[in-house]
């Protein structure tokens, strides 16, 4: 199992984790209909791995198969939500254990956690996410539609970027993130 997380994270680091209750049933369900290819309702081992894949996350198929085989309920093809919800508690007590911290570390591990995924957007780590990098990390992650056209993207930045440089910096992102979590509550 150790070798399967550093294969699905490169590295040992908490930016694979989705720790913040109120985002992760809206998170996860974007996450498995991005993942879901044929729109059928089951992420397939096979659908699993093309989307890591996709995401730079290399996997073997045999350790991916083992992981998710367990989740698929008899006679699926494959894990509907409900499974996915589950393989994902379950990856996350395994390699994160039970989050025993106060408010402060909670606090602090929020900011850890944004700091990662800012750098998931932040592709040429110059500490900004660029209407070229969403749309980047958009077209990865399935949702081409969105990125098709560079203006949309530039619009989608506009609506965050605060000191209208035409770029996101990390402040202006966490301060978008922390209104979806509000939103999202």
């Amino acid at each position: 199992m150790e070798q399967c997380k550093r294969s699905l994270t490169g590295r040992k680091s908490s930016s694979f984790r989705l720790r913040c209750p109120s985002l992760n049933s809206l998170r996860l369900q974007r996450i498995f209909d991005v993942f879901d290819k044929n729109h059928d309702g089951m992420i397939t081992a096979d659908e699993l791995s093309l989307a890591l894949r996709s995401l730079g996350l290399d996997t073997d198929p045999s350790e991916l198969d083992s992981m998710v085989s367990p989740y698929i309920s008899p006679g699926n093809a494959g894990l509907r939500f409900e499974d996915f919800e589950a393989l994902h508690r379950s990856l996350n007590d395994l390699f994160f254990g039970v989050d025993d911290q106060d408010r402060e570390g909670k606090d602090c591990e929020e900011e850890s956690e944004l700091t990662e995924a800012f750098k998931v957007f932040d592709e040429d780590g110059d500490g900004y996410i660029s209407a070229r990098e969403l749309q980047v990390v958009l077209r990865k992650l399935g949702l081409g539609d969105e990125g098709r056209e560079i203006d949309r993207v530039e619009k989608m930045i506009s609506s965050v970027d605060r000191d209208h440089d035409g770029r996101v910096d990390f402040f202006e992102f966490k301060d978008m993130m922390r209104g979806v979590i509000v939103r999202s509550a």
